[in-house]
């Protein structure tokens, strides 16, 4: 099995804490914070990834990342593609055809890889979208019709779906992914009216990682959850 992991993140938010490398090598718990998500790959049974990253820092992510169990390929862009055409260049990279995982470099996330690609086979989608409700930094205010306050609560979760950025991908989504552009603004509006598009419900862990702050915070979540460091 292969996965697409999108590394062109230049951690232009996080400053200083960066380190000087792109966003998905700064370190996390000690690692790169790739590894950690090529490491959950690799128990899911993945045994070659792919890297999106941009051209002329292939041996950047070669080096930064060392032994992580599994074969590691560098697509490097020779421009910005944008996240679909960043896969969709990845792609020519593959070993096999048929389905890929692909997803974001720069996150700490818990989903059940196994899971998320029967799902995806059970239902013969072209696509499937992993989708979760992060937690809300909101409070919700009860109005009346004519604004009188009647109350606060507080959210815990937002009350939508939203798409956290793991797919799995057959051919045929491949096949539609723009060669530079959004493909969340055009080959998934397009498998989505055609009933090709699936979800799957991740309730989990999902830690972006882009300021100082959230950088922070993964590192107190991966100190504290031993699992991660197995």
């Amino acid at each position: 099995m292969e996965a697409i992991v999108l590394a062109g993140g230049k951690a232009e938010r996080l400053g200083d804490a960066a380190g000087g490398v792109p966003k998905s090598l700064v370190e996390v718990g000690g690692r790169p914070l790739l590894a950690w998500q090529i490491g959950r790959l690799a128990a899911a049974g993945v045994d070659r990834v792919i890297i999106s990253c941009l051209g002329g820092q292939e041996n950047v992510f070669v080096e930064g990342l060392g032994e992580v169990g599994v074969e590691l390929v560098c697509a490097g862009e020779p421009e910005r593609l944008g996240r679909g055409g960043g896969i969709r260049y990845a792609a020519g990279f593959r070993r096999d055809g048929g389905d890929v995982l692909a997803m974001n470099g720069d996150e700490l996330v818990d989903v059940d890889f196994g899971a998320l690609l029967e799902r995806h086979r059970s239902t013969g989608a072209a696509a499937t979208v992993t989708v979760a409700q992060p937690p809300s930094q909101f409070g919700h205010v009860d109005l009346t019709d004519d604004d009188v306050v009647t109350g606060f609560h507080e959210v815990s979760r937002v009350p939508y779906w939203v798409n956290c950025g793991i797919y799995v991908l057959s051919e045929e989504a491949l096949e539609r992914f723009p060669e530079k552009g959004d493909h969340e603004s055009t080959a998934f509006p397009e498998l989505a009216s055609e009933g090709k598009l699936r979800a799957f419900r991740h309730t989990g862990l999902w830690l972006t990682v882009n300021t100082p702050k959230e950088l922070r915070r993964a590192d107190e979540y991966v100190a504290g959850h031993q699992e991660w460091l197995a």
